[in-house]
């Protein structure tokens, strides 16, 4: 089969040839239709994190093995199925949940997976799905995903799953307003799922005008470039000012921050209302400084987001098979092209999602 591989850090990905795995137990062999391509891909390809002041977090310190496979956001056909395989049968199209844990830890137990102390992620601490043919360590890691898009499905496993996850956490405090920062592939998901699960109103915040036009046409309330000059949005003042000005001069009840960056948190925390509630979610990395009396005074909430466990994939599966999401795919690569896929990710080319269909 061929596979896609990171061999080292910064270096072009090299199109092997490997020998294709064969099912053993509980595993199953799905034959790849498509992988979403994800900025923790990136990540992987740059070989860690900002984590600001000049550290960097190597994703070998993390437990991560060169040579491997990426792509976590994987869609296919069951093509072979162990002995003990249940429920599954060859010919199935299913999503692939990537969030493998031990199985032992208590987020395990509690069917966090996602939350595991020694993740074993595929995609990231195994091969994923920058290949033919990708091997699921347990059937029960698959859903159906019968009448859905195969392309568009792919965003459910990381994109769209990390998005529901965030935007339940925004609404755990009943908004009447919440920001969205950044109008990519993970922010046009949480438009569309915030107007579909909340009463709130949506304000997304972008840089690119041409973004922030898909925000709207994904659901978006409101747009505000925060650039504000030459934006899509009227009136003057900066940007902080002019979402508080939106969210009726209250500030917002909750802001998800799909960027994370050092400029965008501190948006995020100007803007909130007191009882606010900020949830991070991007690793665009850095650090900040924080004013530490501000936090009790308002009593606001600082969290993160961190993808999501099985049980809410398949919640989020259900919502795109009403139509009340529609991933929007933008870009499609060959899976010989992978390097531009990442290069194109990287240089902020794509406006949306892209996949690669071996």
């Amino acid at each position: 089969m061929k596979a896609a591989r990171i061999v080292e850090p910064e270096k072009p990905l090299q199109i092997s040839e490997l020998e294709a795995p064969k099912p053993q137990g509980s595993e199953v062999i799905v034959k790849v239709k498509a992988a979403g391509v994800c900025h923790s891909d990136l990540h992987l390809w740059e070989g860690g994190y900002d984590l600001g002041d000049g550290v960097f977090l190597k994703v070998t310190d993390r437990g991560v093995k060169y040579p491997v496979t990426p792509g976590h956001e994987i869609v296919g056909s069951v093509l072979e199925i162990g002995p003990d395989v249940k429920g599954v049968k060859v010919g199935d199209n299913v999503l692939v949940y990537p969030w493998l844990g031990c199985g032992q830890c208590v987020a395990c137990k509690a069917g966090n997976e996602n939350l595991c102390d020694t993740p074993k992620s595929i995609g990231l601490f195994q091969d994923g799905g920058y290949a033919e043919i990708v091997k699921v360590p347990h059937y029960k890691y698959l859903a159906d995903i019968t009448g859905l898009d195969p392309d568009g499905a792919t965003s459910l496993a990381c994109a769209g799953l990390t998005a529901f996850t965030a935007v339940k956490k925004a609404n755990s405090n009943s908004p009447e307003f919440i920001v969205i920062i950044g109008a990519g592939g993970l922010g046009l998901m949480g438009i569309q799922i915030a107007k579909a699960v909340t009463k709130a109103k949506v304000i997304c915040v972008d840089l690119d005008d041409k973004k922030l036009q898909t925000a709207k046409e994904m659901g978006a309330d409101f747009v505000v470039n925060s650039n504000v000059i030459g934006s899509v949005t009227t009136g003057s003042g900066n940007a902080a000012q002019k979402i508080i000005s939106l969210c009726n001069n209250k500030g917002a009840d909750s802001v998800i921050d799909f960027v994370n960056a050092p400029q965008t948190a501190k948006t995020g925390l100007a803007v909130l209302r007191k009882r606010g509630n900020l949830i991070l979610v991007g690793l665009f990395g850095g650090s900040m400084e924080l004013s530490l009396v501000t936090i009790p005074l308002k009593a606001i909430t600082i969290q993160g987001a961190y993808t999501g466990n099985y049980a809410s994939m398949v919640e989020l599966i259900e919502l795109a098979k009403k139509g009340v999401i529609n991933p929007k795919i933008t870009e499609r690569y060959a899976l010989d092209d992978a390097n531009t896929a990442l290069e194109n990710l990287k240089a902020r080319k794509i406006n949306g999602r892209a996949v690669i269909n071996p």
